[in-house]
């Protein structure tokens, strides 16, 4: 009896790992995925932990950034060793005023964006609602994503889950085990599927357009009404209608669930210089290369503050992000562990960075970054 039970021991967990093995090295992945050792490496190579494909962004020769080389502030050494940066490209009037490199990273590598893709996503819903596919942003998000119906999203409209005011509980806590937006990692990690994952969200803290939470499960609901609205995945959209038109070095790709779906809320991994591009295009009012790429209203409307947040906190428009003082045309992107696209339109200056900051959650550091990114234009004024 006891030589039998020895024997399951050791069968039964070797049985498992047979089965079961992809799925466990991408737990395994996951659960590590920000540890002091890997988050490097793992920012710079996703999809080797998650389920992903490639845009298909046509390939043309990438559109010219000149580098014209301008004095930074003297405290950015200080800021990047302190917040552990990994990459930051500087354009000034369109031209690379700044570039560099550090922890063994290169220009090359595509490095996840985290929750920057979400302005991406914004960018591509204003096209298709010039294309005719959605009617208003104030339709019921259930119009184009029926399967909602019975969810906490049902009765929320399309401009709520821009402002992120859909009301819908979920936790956000990047350090709790069993947080909502962990759970929703191990969905991604084991192969299931983000549409399931969302329509089973039943409870609401509020309701929608009362107030705002930051829920990044929001994004992925505008993620289901661009598909149901236009029929098609949101790669090939974007390839086509956003990206493809930025003249990109390279072709970017999507981390996706287990279903093909793309991770519209964090999932997108591009060049370091390709974010700027994305950045100027913005600054440029939506245009690009000769192109009206984005239109210019919804450029206007969706960095414009619009989301029902609290008097003197971080403002925020349609998946951007405004500084609480905000001046005119001054916005940006933002990704946890610190990744940014910052804006500042006046000035014609664009900031991509990213980074591996793994204390971009404690007090002040928000504020550096903001501060640091101000200090760039300012010097380059």
């Amino acid at each position: 009896m006891i030589s039998t039970i020895a024997i399951l021991i050791v069968i039964v967990p070797a049985a498992l790992w047979i089965w079961k093995r992809n799925e466990i090295k991408r737990l395994l992945a996951v659960n590590a995925l920000f540890s002091a050792q890997n988050i490097v490496r793992n920012f710079s190579n996703m999809e080797a932990i998650f389920f992903s494909t490639n845009l298909g962004v046509p390939n043309a020769p990438a559109s010219d950034l000149p580098h014209e080389p301008r004095a930074m502030p003297d405290g950015l050494g200080g800021w990047i060793k302190e917040r552990s940066v990994t990459a930051l490209v500087v354009l000034k009037d369109g031209k690379i005023a700044h570039e560099d490199y550090f922890k063994g990273t290169t220009p090359e590598d595509l490095r996840v964006s985290w929750s920057v893709a979400k302005s991406f996503l914004s960018a591509l819903m204003g096209i298709v609602i010039a294309d005719g596919d959605i009617e208003s942003i104030d339709d019921p998000v259930t119009k184009y994503a029926p399967n909602l119906a019975d969810s906490a999203y049902d009765g929320a409209t399309i401009r709520n889950v821009l402002n992120m005011a859909s009301g819908v509980t979920f936790d956000e806590d990047y350090l709790s085990f069993s947080s909502d937006i962990n759970k929703m990692g191990r969905v991604l990690a084991l192969g299931g599927s983000m549409d399931k994952f969302t329509a089973r969200l039943k409870n609401r803290d509020l309701d929608a357009s009362v107030g705002w939470q930051y829920v990044s499960i929001d994004t992925h609901v505008i993620g289901m009404i661009i598909r149901g609205a236009t029929g098609r995945e949101i790669p090939e959209l974007m390839a086509e209608k956003l990206l493809g038109p930025l003249g990109l070095e390279a072709d970017p790709l999507f981390l996706t669930d287990g279903k093909g779906v793309a991770f519209v809320l964090g999932g997108l991994n591009l060049r370091t210089r390709d974010y700027a591009r994305f950045g100027q295009m913005f600054a440029q009012g939506g245009a690009f290369g000769g192109k009206q790429v984005v239109p210019a209203e919804w450029v206007a409307d969706s960095t414009a503050i619009s989301a029902p947040t609290e008097a003197g906190e971080t403002q925020y428009g349609f998946q951007w992000w405004l500084p609480a003082d905000a001046k005119p045309g001054e916005y940006f992107a933002r990704g946890i562990y610190g990744q940014y696209i910052y804006i500042d339109t006046d000035n014609n200056v664009v900031i991509a960075a990213n980074s591996a900051d793994r204390a971009f959650e404690e007090d002040g550091s928000f504020e550096q970054n903001l501060g640091m990114f101000r200090e760039i234009s300012l010097k380059l004024r």
